[in-house]
Parts: C-alpha cells; structure tokens; sequence
C-alpha cells in the first residue's frame, strides 16, 4: 500500500485541500522519517491513518486537539480505537475509562481482532465513494464505528460476560442506530455504509467480504430459541433496506436488491429482488459487494 496515494489527498507536498490552501510538508528528523518508513512498511494503514490526522491537525486547526488525542498520541491502532470508541460509549453507567479498559481486554485475548479492524477499515476506504482517506472512516463513520464496537460485544459474548456484552449491544444501538446482536458471527472486511436502522439477529452469520447499506435486516422467523436466521455467504451486496428473514442461505458473490424480502435460499452469483425476491439475473460483477453496483439487469440476462 503506498501511503501516497491520491485518494488519501494527504501525503503530498504541496497539498491541495477542499479550501484551497496549500500546505507544505513539516521537516523531520532523519530518525522520525527511518521511524515513519518503518511503521509505513509493517503497518501501512495505520502509518496513512497517522499521516491523515497530521494534515487534518494543519488543515483544520480546530480540530488539531481532537486529531492529536484521538490519533497522533497513540502507538498503535489498537490504542487509538479503544480511546476513540471508548469515550463515544461511555456513559453515567460506565466510563470512558472503564470501557477502554474492556477494549484493551478484548484486543489482547483475541489476536486476530486487529487485523480484521484493518480489513474492515480498508473496506470502506476501497468502498464508499465518499470516502476519501482512512481517517474520514475512523474518526467519522458510524457504520466502522457499531461494527468495531459489535467485535468487542461478541468477544465478550464468546468469553461468558453476555451481560456486559448486552449492554455493548444497548449503547450501539442508542448511539449508532444499529442493532447487533453480541452473539451473531460476522467475517472480517466487512462495510455497513450509512448503518441507521441494520439489524443482525442472534444467530445470523455474516461471512468475509460483505458490504451492506442502511436498513438491512437479517432477522429471524417464529420463536424458537434454535438457529432461526440468514447465513450470508462471502462477498454479497445488500442493498437498501434488503431484508433477509429466516434460517436461509445467501449464496456467495451475490446481490440483494434495495427493498427486498428474502424469504428462500439464494443461488450463488446471482441477483435477487421484489417482494417477495425471487431471481432476476445473475450478479453483475465476480465481486459484487467490492464494486458496489446497484444496476440490475434484464431479467433472464446476464
């Protein structure tokens, strides 16, 4: 990954922001630029994520403090997110304090947890249009934010502490307007853009690769304590307000048209919608939910 990406309107001497300024890169040390090189060759998104908060400090100096605690003070990502997340949950009943403590506790009984925080950080970035640098997904987007507060949730599910991980479940949904339940199993790399109203049900299982826009609901039918909700394969697209009911499978590198209800099983590679959905075509695309295209074909065609 090459920190000096265009997209990241952030690495570049001079920079050209939205207002028009020009900023000149800051001088350094010989030893913070071996030190940057290093970070930037063993953890490149969070040496881009550090660049970002840099110029947005510059850029918007009314922010300098906010980019500085939340980024620019930590050594590592990790850190950063249980700060930034920690003091978005925090509440009378536990405090910022407490919660980055739980964080850290979650961080360092599950190892995989940082990578798959990268994945999904680099899915919105290579996702969502709208964003432009790592940094506008990490400090701004709430859909990063309720999935990555989600993970800590289901660890502490997965560890016996459901009660606390019930409460995760409360805030996000009062803070984000997501609803996730602690016990649903959800893959890495995944992008819940603009999130208000996604609803994942107990047993849902969502696999890797997955992206999914506002008002999605992967609920379940009747009342049976036993597996009662979608299995959704790798690489799907869920689209507006889908709605996937039931203990059914979603093929994988499928699509799921806005304002569906899904109420059967989806073959792999296809497109599905209506009320209810049924099979319109195929895909679209090999990778559906990393192109992000919500054009239908013809029915019948490819």
């Amino acid at each position: 990954m090459v920190v000096g990406n265009a997209r990241f309107g952030c690495a570049f001497t001079p920079l050209f922001t939205a207002r028009g300024l020009v900023l000149q890169k800051p001088v350094v040390c010989e030893m913070s630029m071996r030190a940057a090189e290093k970070l930037a060759s063993c953890d490149p998104i969070w040496s881009a994520l550090r660049v970002q908060a840099e110029e947005l400090a510059v850029s918007e100096p009314e922010l300098s403090s906010f980019a500085h605690a939340t980024i620019l003070r930590h050594e590592h990502l990790e850190d950063a997110l249980s700060y930034h997340l920690a003091r978005k949950l925090g509440s009378d009943e536990l405090s910022p304090m407490q919660l980055r403590e739980i964080f850290a506790e979650a961080f360092a009984g599950d190892r995989t947890m940082g990578e798959v925080v990268r994945a999904d950080l680099e899915a919105v970035y290579q996702r969502d249009p709208a964003c432009h640098c790592y940094a506008q997904a990490f400090l701004f987007f709430k859909g990063f934010h309720a999935l990555e507060c989600y993970r800590v949730a289901h660890f502490l599910w997965d560890s016996g502490r459901r009660l606390m991980a019930l409460f995760f479940q409360n805030r996000i949904s009062d803070l984000f307007a997501v609803d996730i339940h602690p016990a649903a199993r959800l893959g890495r790399g995944i992008m819940i853009d603009h999130a208000t109203g996604v609803v994942i049900g107990e047993t849902a299982v969502v696999g890797d690769d997955v992206s999914m826009l506002h008002g999605v609901t992967l609920g379940g039918t009747g009342k049976q304590n036993e597996d009662r909700h979608p299995k959704i394969g790798r690489g799907v697209l869920l689209s507006v307000g889908a709605k996937v009911l039931g203990n059914i499978q979603i093929g994988e590198y499928s699509r799921v048209g806005a304002g569906s209800v899904v109420l059967k099983p989806v073959p792999p590679y296809t497109t599905v919608a209506g009320v209810p959905a049924r099979v319109i075509g195929k895909a679209g695309s090999p990778r559906p939910s990393q192109d992000m295209n919500h054009d239908f074909p013809e029915e019948g065609t490819q």
